[in-house]
């Protein structure tokens, strides 16, 4: 495994397969850590499990050559997120990156029904897949669909919400901290939060933090990476 706990100088072989943990900046795309890792190594196999929003930052775990196929272990286990949700605000990505409506957040709004809202995420609930996401159905990605104003049926999938802890309250700002089962969309917890409070809700910001017991804390950044795998003690076999 690759992460910025590795300390020795030991050949790496991508063709035979590398887990590497990468902490993705705000403002790329899962695919373009996937694109700028498979040119380093110069293996045509790399994949990543669990794709973050461009806007999200935090824990992406990679994997190259043979090791690909053990991908769908580390997709299947629970997420841990941080961020903030943004109240009496609207948008069609429920989150920043579409335009967003403002509305006035109610007197009753308080601390105390913000706690009680939240107890109702706890446990297995259902969500369905926002229109802004990366799913597919019938082989087309969402995303490009709703960019084109097209809205298409969306079955509830079944979610389960381990822990929701409120971690500050500064209307119209939420910080939270939230562990999950794989598949749920925060943005979507955001909007439906919204909607509980009757003022509307944003994702305004997200980080993520664990997958399973991989911490981000012992991730690397895209430039780190990219500095041990030049290293030509470890990569020279590949150069």
């Amino acid at each position: 495994m690759i992460d910025n706990q590795t300390n020795d100088f030991t050949p790496l072989d991508f063709l035979k397969g590398e887990v590497i943990l990468i902490d993705k900046p705000a403002g790329w795309t899962s695919f373009k850590v996937v694109h700028k890792i498979r040119k380093a190594v110069q293996v045509k196999k790399v994949g990543h499990a669990g794709t973050l929003d461009p806007m999200a930052t935090g824990l992406l775990i990679l994997s190259t050559g043979k090791k690909t196929k053990e991908l769908g272990q580390y997709q299947n286990l629970n997420k841990t997120y941080t961020g903030t949700i943004l109240l009496g605000k609207t948008s069609a990505s429920m989150d920043t990156e579409t335009e967003v409506t403002d509305h006035p957040i109610p007197d009753n709004v308080t601390e105390n029904l913000i706690f009680s809202v939240r107890d109702e995420f706890l446990g297995e609930t259902e969500q369905v897949t926002p229109m802004y996401s990366a799913a597919k159905i019938n082989g087309k990605k969402l995303y490009k669909l709703a960019r084109k104003g097209i809205k298409v049926e969306r079955k509830p999938r079944k979610i389960f919400i381990e822990k929701f802890e409120i971690t500050q309250i500064s209307l119209p700002e939420i910080d939270f901290k939230i562990s999950c089962s794989k598949g749920t969309y925060i943005r979507v917890i955001a909007d439906d939060f919204g909607k509980k409070l009757g003022c509307g809700a944003v994702l305004g910001s997200l980080r993520r933090i664990k997958i399973g017991e991989f911490d981000v804390d012992n991730a690397l950044q895209i430039d780190d990476f990219l500095e041990k795998v030049s290293d030509t003690e470890i990569f020279s076999k590949y150069n």
